[in-house]
């Protein structure tokens, strides 16, 4: 297992996020708009200009910086480093930052049970001991139990240490422990006596524990070998010697089921399920003991030599240790939480089928008018072919009356489904599972569809219950403690470890708050950061085209923009916009509809289209609108180094002229509009004025470029450094005009963005012209032919591989 872990951390399986790959297919397109300025740049420059040839190189390479801007990677990591630096403020720490913007499109959420749904800490809440093969009333003092191997199971099989004298371990076996009232010592100069080996001693603490010396066998029980709890093989063991025994003992701890399969039938009560049905229908979690007196001859090298397979088996049952484990003050409401957002809970433990239920119910996955189906897998034998039967979950026995109502709503089924067929939930076992996916994968995706309890599992059984959901198109996170959550933590979309052991390694993300109130912190995170990806992407898009736009006009007069221009339009405000406008923090509530996932979806594609038409048709006005004007003469270039031009310097390379200042400011203003109508807010970010350094950083470059463009007086910045020429000095009205031009720019951008592009109206709109037939993810292909077969589910039926058609075998009593 630990191989497995490193494995999956060294060769991670991708992501395979929509987002990331419709980034590429975009940069690719923007590649080819680069493409197509260097052809203009050529043509234009060499035919109508004859410019020098080392001219039109250096300006068709400029164009390629400009239509596929560098920067792009860059500015799209913004807002997942700003939401990474929100979540470590709130105890969440990620070691995976692309993983960030994938929990914007988590749809179902896994949860592991034991510590993570429920608290960490288990209560001892009493034991079930045997006497002659029948079980015995619960004892909850457990120091009312006489010696013998019940007791002496709880003493030692454990795998507890003691550090600094303090006990540590596993927290189920510290209460267990505890509850004996015994005493553990570490190997020392008293444990000589066992032979050659040091064992772990543990003994009662007693008047003759402490009067040791003086008694010549005290009753101590050394541990030999301790086989470790596997949760594949569901128990651990241990090998003991009682001192002055004649034999060694070898005492097991696991799931019921398991160990009820490793003993003697005849030492298994006949009620072991009625009972252990019982309690586990109560909520609690129950552990089975057993044991097994060694041969006198087995020595302590055969001890430390011998297969745990050949221990852990002829076992004499000896009952169950009934726990206590109540739900975490935090989960019944994140899990609501959640469920209001249309995100869907499933619980995936490797407790016990019915205490996974019951708990289930607790919290709310399950609502108290959902049913709970049980789909029972059995593999074939024989000449009987594997089948399903599926059987609805009873409630907790509570007398005859409640058990005919559930006789009676078992009945009524079919005629109740006609109002409310979808509300049911599948729960499956692992062992089912596993006999599923090798004789029914036909049916595996119904069954994850609908499923929600999954007990019993195993690790690579979570793992590939992930991967049944995620090939149903489901966005899956995992949020889990253990070691046995490794590989399902590091398959699912994003993962989420609630523990600081290996869990945390194969995870993405890590919880120091030991409770799930960090699932919908880290989803509202993840839209955040996925919609200021957008935000951005959209943004550095359009600044691509503005500025192509913007080149390939003054290109056209054999101009450019200057130097500083470039540097002040690249650096002071592109780089202002595109590193603040992800800082907006996330929307504190979830919404139900998620934010899109895909660059080409047919929203985003009409927001970028429409803006990078508006942009073009904006500039292209406010440069014609100069030959509109009669004091305005059109750029001629003499060929010399310098020519004379409305009193200024004009220098060769045409830069300052009035066309380029013209666009060149209403670029500016371009670039500032847009950065805040990419800027979004409500119903998955903080609105825009939440963002204050981002709005005054706008606000201020909005204010210099005003100042630049209406500043009356001449200023040999604007006309040396920045290359500008200053129309407001001579023809004030004028700028005005252009004022106007920008002021709609910004209003229409604005309206847009807020009024169309984000309107339920606009969505059902183009949804109505893509003429939808069938969902686009499997799981609602599923979930609504599931809703139409009026045989489904097939309760009270049994499947078999060899005939399709389920037949019912309770017909006579349904008819």
């Amino acid at each position: 297992m630990k191989g497995e872990l490193v494995r999956s951390i060294l060769y991670p399986k991708p992501i395979g996020f929509k987002f990331y790959q419709d980034a590429l297919k975009f940069i690719g397109l923007l590649g080819v708009l680069a493409i197509v300025g260097i052809i203009y740049t050529v043509c234009v420059l060499i035919i109508k200009h004859q410019a020098p040839i080392s001219d039109v190189v250096f300006k068709a390479l400029d164009i390629i910086t400009v239509a596929v801007p560098p920067s792009l990677p860059a500015a799209m990591t913004i807002g997942t480093v700003y939401a990474q630096t929100r979540l470590k403020k709130q105890g969440v720490f990620c070691i995976s930052p692309q993983r960030i913007n994938v929990c914007g499109k988590l749809k179902l959420i896994c949860f592991d049970k034991t510590g993570t749904l429920t608290e960490d800490g288990l209560d001892l809440w009493g034991v079930v001991p045997l006497q002659d093969q029948h079980f015995l009333p619960a004892v909850q003092n457990v120091h009312e139990l006489t010696r013998g191997p019940f007791l002496a199971a709880m003493a030692t099989c454990h795998s507890l240490t003691n550090i600094d004298g303090e006990l540590v371990g596993d927290p189920l076996d510290l209460k267990m422990f505890e509850a004996t009232n015994w005493m553990l010592i570490e190997p020392g100069k008293e444990t000589t006596r066992f032979d050659s080996i040091i064992p772990t001693i543990v003994k009662p603490v007693t008047s003759d524990t402490f009067l040791a010396e003086n008694i010549e066998n005290p009753y101590e029980i050394g541990i030999i070998r301790q086989f470790p709890f596997s949760s594949s093989l569901q128990r651990m063991s241990v090998i003991t010697r009682t001192l002055g025994a004649k034999n060694m003992e070898v005492f097991v701890k696991g799931s019921p089921e398991m160990v009820a399969s490793l003993a003697n039938k005849e030492t298994v009560p006949l009620d072991f399920q009625e009972v252990l049905e019982k309690y586990t229908q109560q909520g609690f979690r129950v552990i089975a003991l057993a044991w097994r007196p060694m041969e006198a001859n087995f020595s302590w090298r055969k001890a430390q030599h011998i297969a745990r397979t050949d221990v852990e088996c002829n076992l004499n049952f000896l009952g169950f240790l009934i726990m206590q484990n109540a739900l975490k003050p935090e989960t019944t409401p994140i899990i609501k939480q959640l469920l209001d957002a249309d995100i869907r809970t499933v619980m995936v433990t490797g407790d016990n089928m019915l205490t996974a239920v019951s708990v289930a119910r607790d919290c709310g996955m399950v609502s108290a008018r959902s049913k709970v189906i049980m789909v029972t897998a059995t593999a074939p034998g024989g000449d009987v072919p594997p089948q399903i039967e599926w059987s609805y979950d009873t409630a907790p026995e509570k007398g005859m009356e409640q058990s005919r109502e559930v006789h009676i709503h078992e009945q009524s089924y079919h005629r109740d489904q006609e109002h409310d067929v979808n509300n049911y939930h599948f729960a499956v076992s692992g062992k089912s599972f596993a006999i599923l996916r090798t004789h029914f994968p036909e049916l595996i995706p119904k069954i994850v569809q609908k499923g929600t309890v999954f007990a019993r599992m195993s690790p690579d059984q979570k793992t590939h219950l992930v991967e049944s959901l995620q090939e149903l198109g489901y966005c899956v996170g995992m949020c889990g403690d253990g070691a046995n959550d490794c590989g399902a933590l590091k398959t699912a979309h994003a993962g989420i470890s609630l523990s600081e052991a290996e869990a945390s390694v194969a995870s993405p993300f890590t919880s120091k708050t030991p409770n799930i109130s960090c699932v919908p912190t880290v989803i509202r995170e993840g839209r955040a950061a996925l919609v200021s990806s957008f935000g951005v992407f959209k943004y550095m898009a359009l600044y691509s085209v503005i500025q192509f736009v913007t080149v390939v006009i003054l290109y056209w007069l054999d101009s450019n923009l200057g130097d500083f221009q470039f540097l002040y339009i690249d650096l002071v405000i592109t780089t202002t916009a595109a590193v603040f406008m992800g800082k907006n923090a996330a929307y504190p509530k979830l919404v139900r509809r998620r934010p899109p996932g895909s660059l080409v979806s047919p929203t985003i594609l009409f927001s970028i289209l429409v803006q990078v038409v508006l942009v073009t048709i904006v500039q292209l006005v406010a440069y014609f609108s100069l030959y509109t004007q009669s004091w305005f003469t059109p750029i001629h270039y003499t060929g010399e180094d310098v020519v004379n031009f409305s009193n200024t310097t004009l220098y060769s390379e045409n830069i300052q002229c009035y066309e380029n200042t013209v666009v060149f400011f209403v670029s500016c203003f371009q670039y500032i509009i847009l950065a805040g109508a990419f800027s979004k807010g409500k119903p998955y970010r903080q609105p825009i004025w939440t963002n204050v350094i981002f709005l005054c950083s706008m606000l201020s470059l909005a204010a210099a470029t005003a100042f630049m463009m209406f500043f009356p007086v001449q200023w040999g910045f604007l006309t040396s450094f920045m290359e500008l020429v200053q129309i407001a000095i001579d023809h004030m009205h004028y700028t005005l005009i252009i004022g106007a031009i920008i002021a709609g720019n910004f209003l229409i951008s604005f309206l847009l963005e807020t009024c169309v592009v984000d309107s339920q109206a606009f969505r059902s709109f183009i949804n109505s012209l893509r003429c939808k037939k069938r969902p686009k993810n499997l799981y609602k292909i599923i979930d609504k032919e599931m809703q139409t077969d009026p045989h489904w589910p097939p309760v009270g039926s049994v499947t078999t591989t060899q005939n399709s058609i389920i037949f019912s075998v309770n017909a006579v009593d349904r008819s």
